[in-house]
């Protein structure tokens, strides 16, 4: 998608932008990607090693994955401020909710699929991919509908929602792009 449009992809290096932008340590960035912890005794510790303005005093009292949260949100914002990117995941979409050139895309796999992906990817049994989908879903899921109060994977939480069990993903970037192109077109016309 990125590719096609000219434009950066963003997605793991994020989390280097968010750590520079924030003075964190990109190690804690790497450690809470699309994880919401509920661990007290780790957001202590390491929140000892956190620096940045997030250590100033509206954001003394604020757990640790909050203040990574944020951090991330002010980094995904100033991306598109600054560019036209496309951005995978971490709440990009509730990020930047007020922006009205952003195009929320969900795409997605029957579990079938997913399960011979992700198992052919990382050289795994299917039970074992199974485990691993299972748990990064619910990992994803549980960050998103924290932190952004919408549920995710809900069609109604994105401009479009794709299915790469039907489709193929060239295919979907075709769709995306002639999506955007109608929005950018509709935007012209009011």
């Amino acid at each position: 998608m990125a590719e096609r449009l000219g434009v950066k992809l963003y997605d793991k290096n994020l989390l280097a932008q968010a750590a520079k932008d924030s003075g964190f340590c990109e190690e804690i960035f790497e450690n809470h990607d699309e994880k919401p912890t509920n661990s007290f005794l780790y957001s202590l510790v390491m929140d000892t090693y956190s620096g940045g303005n997030y250590s100033s005093a509206p954001f003394l009292d604020m757990p640790l994955n909050h203040k990574v949260f944020l951090a991330q949100f002010d980094t995904i914002k100033k991306i598109a401020e600054r560019e036209s990117c496309v951005i995978v995941g971490r709440c990009a979409d509730y990020a930047l909710a007020s922006n009205p050139d952003c195009l929320n895309v969900f795409v997605h796999a029957d579990i079938e699929d997913r399960i011979k992906t992700v198992s052919k990817r990382n050289d795994v049994t299917e039970n074992k991919a199974k485990d691993l989908i299972q748990k990064k879903d619910k990992q994803r899921a549980s960050y998103y509908n924290y932190y952004s109060c919408k549920k995710w994977g809900d069609s109604r939480s994105y401009d479009l929602t794709l299915n790469t069990s039907k489709i193929t993903p060239e295919q979907c970037v075709d769709i995306i792009l002639a999506y955007r192109e109608k929005m950018q077109e509709n935007k012209k016309n009011k």
